[in-house]
């Protein structure tokens, strides 16, 4: 496996990238979530809140392993185009 630097400056981009897209997405999921629970009591409301944070910790972590590794890639292809 080869660690170049182009390599690397393009998984941090992707990682950027990830967390731009991150706060836009879960918003618009946690709305529909919140939309679909409806009113509810405090402890079905405490478990929601749970679920939520789960679902926040996923999308999060896909979000940054896709994005991450896909510019990782697309840099280390930059690289060794310009090298």
């Amino acid at each position: 496996m080869d660690y170049s630097l182009p390599a690397w400056l393009g998984g941090l981009a992707g990682t950027i990238v990830a967390f731009a897209i991150y706060v836009p997405t879960i918003h618009i999921v946690e709305r529909r979530l919140r939309a679909r629970s409806g009113l509810q009591a405090l402890e079905n409301r405490a478990a929601f809140e749970d679920k939520l944070s789960v679902t926040r910790r996923v999308i999060l972590g896909i979000d940054i392993a896709i994005l991450a590794t896909l510019g990782y890639w697309i840099g280390n292809a930059a690289g060794k185009r310009a090298g």
